[in-house]
């Protein structure tokens, strides 16, 4: 991976957009970037493609590929083939599954990037991550 870190939501996008260039893909793919300790990306795994839906992905698959490649943290990602890189109700609901698995696991989920027609939605950015639930106290 030439030591690629991740450090803004911009920077998963383009690491994602490199090795997959998934703007110009007819189909909709899930995956994830595995990073190290030092959001350093360890691994990138495509892990379903086609119509994405909660059936679909399923956290033990996510969770399966990060703990192969030793991940303390993942980046989610997939694309809109339709253009529009704006999470779904559907998108957000698996993203909260898959984070809520990430706290049993002790693996952050940092973000899920939706990419669509050049453009990207960080659904950190936008506060969904972790909507819903109340922040831990620090």
């Amino acid at each position: 991976m030439n030591s690629k870190k991740v450090s803004s939501p911009e920077d998963a996008n383009q690491i994602v957009q490199t090795v997959l260039d998934l703007n110009n893909e007819a189909v909709e793919k899930f995956g994830i970037l595995t990073l190290d300790s030092r959001n350093v990306v360890a691994g990138i795994h495509v892990l379903a493609i086609g119509t994405l839906n909660a059936e679909l992905i399923h956290p033990r698959e996510v969770f399966k590929a990060a703990i192969l490649n030793n991940a303390a943290s993942i980046v989610l990602f997939h694309n809109h083939p339709s253009g529009d890189p704006t999470p779904s109700e559907e998108d957000i609901e698996i993203t909260q599954r898959i984070v809520e698995a990430g706290h049993l696991m002790m693996i952050e989920v940092l973000d899920h990037i939706i990419t669509g027609d050049g453009k990207y939605c960080s659904m950190a950015e936008q506060g969904l991550l972790n909507r819903g639930q109340s922040e831990p106290e620090k």
